[in-house]
């Protein structure tokens, strides 16, 4: 399945992943530049709510597409219990 976002959804994911990533930066530059140890933890967790955040945009996304796909008939001849597995691998991997 080829995960498609539509207009907000895409703008809203892309943010987040940005913001994440100038978060990122600024955690490596904290550290190059020997930062006090809480303020490089505080930063580094508020990147990974932005990743978090991301990523569940994505699966809810991902999700809400799989529902239609089974409505079709899903992948390839994949059964609604394959899909179920799949989708909850998926999800677990941000857990």
């Amino acid at each position: 399945m080829e995960l498609q976002f539509e207009g907000d959804e895409l703008k809203s994911v892309l943010n987040r992943l940005r913001r994440a990533q100038g978060q990122i930066s600024g955690v490596i530059k904290m550290i190059e530049e020997g930062r006090d140890c809480e303020d490089v933890v505080t930063q580094l967790a508020a990147a990974s709510r932005a990743l978090d955040r991301a990523g569940f945009a994505i699966i809810a996304t991902g999700l809400q597409q799989c529902i239609t796909d089974a409505d079709k008939g899903g992948r390839d001849g994949e059964t609604t219990e394959q899909m179920k597995a799949r989708l909850e691998k998926l999800f677990l991997s941000l857990a």
